[in-house]
């Protein structure tokens, strides 16, 4: 357990069996394995001297701290993974764009 900064305890995050980057085997990779998976990732996509000309830093908005509540069924279906309150700000985001708001 934790404590934040209210004084309130939290659980330490298990990442154990989580899904993500496996850093050490990343380590151990060459540059020549690291360039294959890169050439393999149909995302991956190379930035040429154009891209960079009218490229410009975005800042990201600061998010604000919010009280709501949701279905105990809902809320641990989302917790089920990682980054679950960034899921759930880009699904409101999406609802948002859908009815015309930005």
């Amino acid at each position: 357990m934790r404590l934040k900064s209210n004084g309130s305890k939290t659980k330490k995050p298990n990442h154990s069996g989580a899904a993500g980057t496996d850093w050490d085997k990343l380590r151990r990779a060459s540059a020549a394995t690291i360039r294959k998976g890169i050439a393999a990732d149909p995302d991956a996509h190379a930035t040429d001297e154009e891209f960079w000309k009218s490229a410009r830093v975005v800042m990201p908005t600061p998010k604000e701290i919010v009280t709501m509540r949701l279905d105990a069924d809902l809320l641990r279906w989302f917790r089920q993974q990682r980054g679950y309150q960034t899921r759930i700000n880009a699904i409101l985001r999406a609802y948002m764009q859908a009815q015309g708001a930005l």
